[in-house]
């Protein structure tokens, strides 16, 4: 429209430097979204889904996603003892952010390419747009550098 003017909002980018410190590593943002889509969730369960990740390497990741506030950590005084994990709600608001990056991805070439050799139970809907789950071709290693899901 003309003779609107658009108020634009200012934001410092420095937000992103302790954010993305936690963030880029590899495998945090699909230990957010396991967790997100399976509710409470045990850390061997986390192990099986995240095909690849090491036990120490999710632990540590576990760790700090606590100590950041996005996964609430909650051991129960049990024998054998019992830890469960699930996301706070800044937790789920990034699991919710995740989405974008996964319809991105979704939009590039390779994506159906991966689509085509993906099992069938990884396939879930987005809305109204079909993504994939730890996609990969039979017999690759897992690399989480793939698209990943939501469970909205």
């Amino acid at each position: 429209m003309k003779g609107r003017t658009e108020r634009k909002q200012t934001y410092c980018v420095c937000a992103l430097n302790g954010t993305m410190s936690l963030l880029g590593k590899k495998w945090v943002l699909f230990a957010v979204n396991a967790i997100g889509s399976h509710g409470p969730v045990r850390f061997t369960d986390l192990v099986r889904e995240l095909k690849g990740v090491s036990p120490a390497t999710l632990s540590w990741i576990l760790r700090r996603l606590a100590q950041s506030g996005v996964v609430a950590r909650r051991a129960f005084a049990e024998i054998p003892p019992r830890v469960e994990y699930s996301l706070t709600e800044s937790g789920a608001e990034l699991q919710k952010a995740i989405i974008p990056i996964l319809l991105w991805a979704a939009q590039r070439d390779e994506y159906s390419q991966m689509l085509d050799d993906c099992d069938p139970g990884q396939l879930i809907e987005v809305g109204s747009v079909r993504s994939v789950r730890a996609c990969r071709p039979a017999g690759a290693m897992a690399h989480p550098s793939g698209p990943l899901s939501t469970s909205e």
